[in-house]
């Protein structure tokens, strides 16, 4: 029972009637669920009446101490906030994209002379072409190698823009895999010609790519190339694939997204069909965490973390029930009319089925899947509670280390793990800077927790204004108290833990004894990745800064370089090597570097 009930019913009596999304949260003041509604004070107070729930809706509504709540002028811009919420917060108990990482597409960016054809998971409004996205058995790299092979397009990134030309052609041309028109071997409105073959072969149009790699896989079987006929073989067959998934009732032109839907009563999987260029490019199945028990609540949710986390909505989403005006005001915001359809008959309700149907066996496959899953990080987070008697659950926690060679580049890690997994948005990095020439971690330990909580109280940065549940150093007992001594000068009260790592002790602030969790223990599998975590990342920047600096120490013992010019070689090139490796053509295409300088820049390396 919520010993906060008559408190909350209170403040439901005078919630107003008009949309808005309402933020729950618990003793500690964490958000651990975001909902919107149509009218907020019928929503919210279903969760406090006496009736009977679901499990997981007790559960949450027995953790509630307060809400908030926002109006906002229309059930669609509630919806856009609470996407935008959730997204930041990523509550406890909400709905959650348990697959979020975003599918690749291809892109293709016609205001260049000379465009290329590239992978890339970001979509933007940028006016290049992108087709995609690419997942299951059709493969982003396995279809950008297949176009360049078969139609002999540019693949390096050399600006070819307003007659700009190299020296000379690359090896690519004299293997037949470039018309190189770095060097003008081809005009710009031929190579134009070769972009429109590949944007039809995109649009499901393969007829010329077979054609053209049946005579190139003939030509090298007559000449003994064998080697190489068997890869214009094994692109043939990927063109059959995609030939193969054509909807022969759908149109070569038709992009649709289908959602399909199944429920146990206790979990819900989402299953989203995409189909480009009337050809289906694969499946993605979610499980999501459902409090409402209500289909057109959760796809609506759905949908607006969906869209555009994963994708650009398609002309065409077809959907198992009506969702109203305010999805179709939702998706229709993203700059381009996209038609809704509730099938019964046709082609479209059979890709429906289809969907439905892997979702429901998705569900029955992955049932224990997902009850692992849910026992390494949400269970583990429980337990964690238990086993250390934490005041709250540790739903974020912070894991901190430190990174140097002999007192050099000195670097610190925040890791951040939101109900039991890694939330990578929120991970952050420092540079040491009252801890010089020294090599002291104990300091370096102190700055940055200093660091952090002074950006507790001040900051507008996401991560750094979220309260940690739990902060875990690496270390014994001297490293904590050495490191707890910051909570305490600033009376800030956060948990705080270490984890020694010879024999995986954990040790609390003020206990001599430490605590041993069994090595089996999920608890301890957590703390384990919380921890080396934050070394992996903490190492990786010190090696990032290590090389930035040794490549700026390099650069300058060269003539006429400059800290400016520095720096432009750097985002360009990013690594010593490459600029060592770089032709004077290559340097060229930096901004500020002239054929004077890359001479210098390539006379030093190469005599060196």
């Amino acid at each position: 029972m919520n010993k906060y009930i008559e408190s909350i019913k209170q403040r439901v009596k005078n919630l107003p009637l008009n949309p808005g999304v309402y933020i729950m949260r618990d003793e500690a003041g964490t958000i651990i669920y975001i909902g919107k509604a149509k009218h907020l004070k019928n929503r919210v107070s279903q969760y406090f009446l006496n009736t009977q729930k679901q499990h997981k809706v007790q559960l949450m509504a027995d953790s509630v101490k307060t809400f908030d709540y926002i109006i906002t002028n229309s059930e669609l811009e509630a919806l856009n906030l609470e996407a935008n919420l959730i997204k930041k917060h990523q509550p406890f108990y909400n709905i959650l994209l348990k697959d979020g990482k975003a599918h690749p597409f291809l892109k293709i960016d016609l205001k260049q002379d000379f465009p290329v054809v590239e992978i890339t998971r970001k979509l933007k409004k940028d006016g290049a072409k992108y087709f995609g996205p690419y997942f299951g058995a059709v493969n982003a790299k396995d279809l950008l190698h297949l176009i360049n092979t078969t139609f002999s397009l540019k693949t390096c990134h050399l600006n070819l823009n307003n007659g700009k030309q190299a020296k000379r052609e690359c090896l690519n041309y004299h293997m037949g895999l470039c018309y190189a028109p770095c060097v003008g071997k081809i005009s710009k409105q031929n190579y134009r010609k070769e972009i429109d073959k590949v944007i039809a072969f995109l649009n499901g149009d393969v007829s010329y790519a077979k054609q053209m790699l049946q005579e190139k896989m003939q030509l090298c079987a007559e000449t003994e190339n064998f080697e190489k006929a068997i890869v214009y073989r094994n692109n043939l067959n990927l063109v059959n694939n995609l030939s193969s998934k054509l909807i022969t009732e759908l149109n070569s032109f038709a992009d649709i997204d289908v959602f399909g839907y199944f429920t146990n009563g206790v979990a819900t999987v989402i299953s989203v069909l995409v189909v480009r260029a009337g050809k289906i490019m694969g499946l993605n199945n979610f499980n999501v965490v459902d409090l409402t028990n209500n289909m057109e609540e959760n796809l609506t949710n759905f949908i607006s973390q969906y869209y555009p986390s994963n994708s650009y909505p398609p002309a065409e989403i077809v959907l198992p029930v009506n969702l109203g005006e305010v999805v179709e005001n939702f998706v229709n915001q993203f700059g381009k009319k996209v038609k809704i359809t509730i099938p019964k008959i046709g082609v479209r309700k059979k890709l429906l089925t289809m969907a439905e149907v892997n979702a429901h066996e998705y569900l029955e496959k992955n049932i224990e899947k997902e009850k692992l899953n849910e026992l390494k990080t949400i269970g583990a987070v429980k337990l964690l509670q238990k086993h250390l008697n934490l005041p709250e659950l540790p739903m974020r926690i912070e894991g901190f280390d430190i990174s140097n060679i002999s007192g050099t580049n000195m670097v610190a890690s925040m890791v951040v793990f939101t109900n039991g997994s890694p939330n990578y948005a929120h991970y952050r990095k420092f540079k040491i800077k009252t801890v010089v020439g020294q090599n002291n971690d104990f300091e370096c330990m102190r700055e940055v927790l200093t660091r952090r909580i002074n950006e507790l109280k001040t900051s507008s940065d996401v991560s750094f204004s979220t309260r940690p549940n739990l902060i875990l150093i690496d270390g014994g007992k001297g490293q904590l108290s050495f490191a707890y001594s910051v909570l305490t000068d600033s009376g800030i009260n956060i948990p705080m833990i270490s984890l020694a790592e010879k024999f995986e002790e954990v040790f609390k602030p003020g206990v001599s004894e430490s605590v041993v969790l069994s090595r089996d223990d999920y608890a301890l599998k957590l703390l384990q990745r919380v921890r080396d975590e934050s070394h992996r990342f903490a190492i990786t920047f010190h090696r990032n800064l290590r090389n930035k600096n040794m490549l700026v120490s390099e650069l300058s013992k060269i003539n006429l370089i400059g800290k400016t010019k520095e720096m432009a070689l750097l985002s360009h090139f990013r690594d010593i090597n490459k600029i060592k490796n770089a032709s004077i053509e290559e340097l060229m295409e930096v901004d500020g570097i002239s054929k004077k300088l890359a001479q210098n820049i390539y006379d030093y390396f190469h005599k060196n």
